[in-house]
C-alpha cells in the first residue's frame, strides 16, 4: 500500500448455515370426524437461516386403502402466501399453513408431509 512492496495475507473464516424450517406445533393431530366431513388445523412454519427469498411447496402423502385404491385425503393452503421473505434486518416471516383432511372412506394415518423450498431442501 502506498507504493510499499510488502505482502499482506488476509485470512477469512465463516460459517455456512443450512436453511431449515421449524414447525409449531411440531406434530399435528386432526380430530376424528364423520365420513365426508372436513377437519382442519393451522400450523406455523418458522424459517431459519434463509439467505434469499424462497417459495415453500408441500408433498402430500398418497394413502392406499384396504381395497387397494389410492387416495390423498389431505389438502394444504397458505392463507397469507407461501413465500419466505427476508426483511432488511435479515429476519424471515413466519408462514401459516392450513392442513385439511376429508375422506369418504374410513381411515387413519400416521406419517409425514414434506415441506420443500424451491432449491429442494
Amino acid at each position: 500500500l502506498n507504493d510499499n512492496a510488502s505482502q499482506y495475507i488476509v485470512k477469512l473464516s465463516g460459517t455456512l448455515r443450512s436453511p431449515k424450517m421449524d414447525f409449531h406445533p411440531p406434530f399435528l393431530m386432526l380430530m376424528p370426524v364423520p365420513l365426508d366431513v372436513e377437519t382442519e388445523s393451522d400450523i406455523t412454519i418458522i424459517p431459519q437461516n434463509f439467505i434469499r427469498q424462497s417459495r415453500i411447496t408441500v408433498k402430500l402423502p398418497e394413502l392406499e386403502l384396504a381395497d387397494g385404491t389410492r387416495t390423498c385425503p389431505f389438502s394444504v393452503q397458505f392463507p397469507e402466501g407461501q413465500d419466505i421473505v427476508l426483511s432488511s434486518d435479515g429476519t424471515t416471516n413466519e408462514l401459516t399453513c392450513r392442513i385439511s383432511f376429508k375422506s369418504s372412506k374410513p381411515m387413519s394415518f400416521l406419517g409425514e408431509m414434506l415441506f420443500i423450498d424451491q432449491e429442494e431442501n
